[in-house]
């Protein structure tokens, strides 16, 4: 315990910090779950929590307690843990930032080659908007634990330059404005955030910056992964994603994409239902 006599809880991180229960109250609040299920998990939470208990197993036990009452709640909560899920390889994070630029009305596109006036350059997600030209680097972790250091912007900018040195000798680019991005689903180091600060280079990570987080991006957009749905096994999150499917809207508009071996009739009703929930409070939700 604390020096008043509060518990102690480890983060992802390793360090030790007083649990807080405000904070568990506001991202059960931010699932829509009924205030009647948010007391009885936060009461259970607290006559569960010990010493040293890992924010990792507060959270299963109170995902645990709320898919009882509510799939598409507990969808709503697993949020941060589904995008750990769109691993390993990274492409279904990529995706799925694209999608959520889309949403602030960004055209988007793919695993582009670039020509920097040096050498080529893959590049995850190139974003237009108006006058503004983006080049999007993606950087996935799939343990939440892991930052991204400053390593990361530094190697990105200097491509970023190379390339745009080439986009402000093209025509069709006249006038505009070029951005490096850098978007991870984890945190940036302090370093990192230092350097990106410094040079110009935009870095949006689950928490920061203010205002224009991913986790807020994620919510103003109401786009949740595939992943969220707790109706649905590892397998077939794997299978689907293999397939682009992403979002758990993509079920809603394509929902002939569950019919796979293994899925039965009633399954796919009970997918479904939890993928329209999901939509619905999403779209409540603004």
């Amino acid at each position: 315990m604390d020096e008043s006599g509060r518990t102690l809880i480890i983060k992802a991180s390793g360090e030790k910090v007083p649990f807080d229960v405000s904070r568990l109250r506001r991202s059960l609040e931010h699932s829509k779950a009924e205030p009647k299920a948010i007391e009885s998990v936060i009461q259970a939470i607290s006559a569960q929590l010990h010493e040293n208990m890992s924010t990792k197993e507060i959270y299963r036990k109170a995902f645990s307690l709320l898919r009882k009452t509510s799939g598409s709640s507990a969808a709503r909560y697993k949020l941060k843990a589904a995008i750990l899920e769109l691993g390993p390889a990274g492409f279904a994070f990529e995706k799925f930032v694209a999608e959520v630029l889309k949403n602030d009305g960004y055209s988007t596109q793919l695993n582009m080659i670039e020509q920097g006036v040096c050498v080529k350059h893959e590049i995850d997600v190139i974003a237009e908007r108006a006058n503004v030209r983006a080049m999007i680097e993606c950087k996935f972790h799939s343990d939440k634990g892991k930052y991204s250091d400053v390593k990361i912007p530094l190697y990105i900018q200097s491509r970023f330059k190379d390339v745009e040195a080439t986009w402000a000798q093209m025509p069709e680019h006249e006038g505009k404005k070029f951005q490096g991005w850098v978007v991870t689903n984890t945190r940036f180091t302090t370093d990192a955030e230092l350097y990106g600060s410094c040079a110009g280079l935009k870095l949006v990570s689950w928490d920061s910056p203010k205002g224009g987080s991913l986790k807020q991006r994620i919510d103003e957009a109401g786009l949740h992964p595939i992943t969220s749905l707790t109706t649905l096994t590892n397998a077939e999150k794997k299978l689907l994603l293999s397939q682009d499917v992403v979002l758990s809207s993509d079920l809603c508009n394509r929902p002939h994409v569950l019919d796979m071996e293994g899925i039965s009739k009633n399954r796919k009703k009970r997918i479904l239902k939890e993928a329209h929930d999901l939509c619905s409070l999403n779209v409540n939700s603004h």
